[in-house]
């Protein structure tokens, strides 16, 4: 399998797909035939999510409630200071583990504009989000847009495929070419590095927590985070904040 690095090419992340030329950094994914996906995988994949209060708070979800003003206070000052400690790093301070447990420095991606994702295999909203990412990624990734999509179980159990599983998953039925990393909490004390800057530098609806499946950060060339949208966000709404900064 090969690793991640640095290219001059249009993408600088190799494939995640098993069948590839290696003279090319772009994936070569199987047929999607319900032969290559797991049992566990090849169940249902209509469950439904929803981005709705209702389903938020029904996993546990809820933000603190202070009972005096001191503990209030000295929240806000703290959670100040966590802010501006964190904003004052970039993207590209973090290592992450791609889905073949290699580690990753997000440096690697330096220069590029970033789209990052949690994503899921069993959720309503997962085949919209993976078909109109991969469009969104075929079309920009010669222009500097890379898609870095980060696994997680944390709403509904709706990833609870191992590694290999949700690589598959990706290849054959949809076909994406954008990175795809291990599995990660975006939620909660085992929060992934990564996402507790992202989270910290671009505050959202609910505090900082991420509300649902395929919720995206948007980050400039310079590694900083300039825009989050919630889950019900089509990618391809976010193509014109794309083309903002890839042309900046």
């Amino acid at each position: 399998m090969a690793s991640f690095a640095a290219s001059s090419s249009s993408s600088v992340f190799s494939p995640i797909c098993p069948v590839f030329s290696q003279a090319k950094l772009n994936l070569n994914c199987h047929s999607s035939s319900s032969r290559f996906l797991s049992p566990s995988m090849s169940s249902s994949y209509k469950t439904t999510c929803s981005s709705s209060k209702s389903s938020f708070f029904q996993y546990g979800f809820s933000l603190p409630a202070y009972k005096s003003s001191g503990s209030s206070l000295k929240s806000k000052v703290m959670g100040t200071i966590y802010a501006r400690a964190a904003t004052e790093k970039t993207i590209y301070d973090f290592t992450v583990k791609d889905i073949d447990g290699k580690d990753v420095p997000l440096s690697t991606f330096k220069g590029k504009v970033l789209l990052i994702v949690n994503v899921a295999s069993r959720c309503g909203l997962t085949t919209s989000n993976y078909t109109e990412l991969s469009h969104v990624y075929e079309k920009y990734k010669n222009q500097g847009l890379e898609i870095l999509a980060f696994p997680c179980n944390q709403f509904g159990a709706q990833e609870p495929g191992s590694n290999p599983e949700i690589k598959q998953f990706a290849c054959t039925r949809f076909k994406a070419e954008f990175p795809i990393f291990d599995k990660v909490d975006v939620n909660g004390p085992n929060t992934a590095p990564v996402y507790q800057f992202l989270k910290s530098s671009a505050g959202g609806f609910l505090g900082d927590l991420v509300k649902w499946n395929f919720e995206k950060f948007l980050v400039d060339k310079n590694g900083k985070v300039v825009e989050r949208y919630p889950p019900t966000t089509s990618p391809f709404q976010i193509e014109k904040d794309i083309q903002k900064l890839l042309a900046a």
